[in-house]
């Protein structure tokens, strides 16, 4: 294992932010990542880089974790448990598992991200969660050294939320996650209308099926990290009051809502961010993308800081026209 100096993070993160780490090293092994944390503790994870905004140099120790590896632990009759390593591709693994007939990740198709940073965000679509197939993950105590398993309760998961983003976070790396899969494509999620659409009423689709509609209308709507730096949506859609909702429907009848509780409704980000004006926007090579206002953009050479002002432009905004607070969804560093 090397330690490089003065590195480019530019490929490394999803927004292609040309940011530098003073230094840098790619971590293959458990052995390697447990050694070399003995010696640095002031330390900075890099996974897949999809679910943050870099606006500065690190001048910590950059670790690229690039643990690799999928293991079936054990089946049942109608159920699989499988285990991937951090460092495997989320979207090529929720493939693999749709190649082998592993049901209840579909939904999350073409997400971008590596396995061990998913939990972090409880990450979800088309009305699937982390929480609904997560079973159990290792992850290694920064300062002990020592491993320790994780499960669905220790995780505390909520609405892009987990344990990991409050009361242990920067203390814990995760290594690997397990999932509790079907098989014979039990309990599949076709609730979301545009997925009833794209399958054209099929009442009994295949897992196949309904990753190749959802990816289509991923593609549709989203641009590609390749082509596009971006993260994904950038802030969360807020949950209000039934009361607060009440009143925000009496100006504008035509909002589009989710009842998540008698007591909350949730609101799209993106409609919000849209009456604003924002839609399509663009200061410099920062920008709103045209499909999806819930998307944050660098068409070319924006930098994280530049970015950054614009989202907290949008957010300000938002609080002045209908005085929701939008929260950020993407890690900013």
């Amino acid at each position: 294992m090397k330690i490089q100096k003065n590195i480019s993070l530019k490929q490394y993160n999803t927004f292609g932010i040309d940011v530098n780490a003073k230094r840098f090293a790619t971590v293959n092994s458990v052995i390697d990542l447990k050694n070399i944390i003995t010696n640095e503790k002031d330390i900075f994870l890099l996974g897949g880089g999809s679910n943050m905004l870099l606006t500065s140099d690190i001048e910590k120790l950059v670790i690229h974790l690039d643990l690799k590896g999928i293991i079936v632990n054990n089946t049942e009759k109608n159920t699989v448990y499988v285990t991937a390593e951090a460092g495997e591709n989320w979207h090529e693994f929720v493939l693999w598992c749709i190649s082998q007939n592993y049901g209840g990740l579909e939904n999350l198709s073409l997400i971008p991200g590596n396995v061990g940073t998913s939990p972090i965000q409880n990450i979800g679509a088309y009305g699937v969660e982390i929480k609904d197939t997560f079973f159990q993950l290792e992850a290694l105590n920064i300062e002990t050294g020592k491993t320790k398993i994780f499960t669905k309760e220790d995780c505390n998961f909520g609405y892009r939320n987990s344990v990991f983003k409050n009361e242990v976070k920067g203390k814990f790396i995760i290594l690997n996650v397990t999932f509790k899969l079907t098989k014979n494509n039990h309990n599949i999620n076709i609730s979301y209308g545009a997925i009833k659409a794209g399958l054209e009423n099929k009442s009994n689709p295949s897992i196949k099926e309904i990753s190749d509609v959802i990816i289509a209308i991923r593609e549709s709507k989203l641009p590609d990290p390749e082509k596009i730096g971006n993260s994904g949506s950038f802030f969360k859609n807020p949950v209000i009051s039934n009361k607060a909702f009440q009143i925000l429907q009496k100006s504008y009848p035509e909002i589009p809502h989710y009842i998540v509780t008698k007591d909350e409704i949730k609101v799209p980000a993106g409609w919000l961010i849209e009456q604003c004006g924002f839609k399509g926007k663009r200061i410099g090579d920062a920008g709103v993308h045209d499909k999806q206002a819930l998307v944050l953009v660098n068409y070319n050479n924006a930098t994280g800081e530049e970015i950054f002002n614009l989202a907290k432009n949008v957010k300000q905004t938002v609080k002045n026209k209908f005085n929701i607070d939008l929260d950020i969804e993407v890690n900013i560093f």
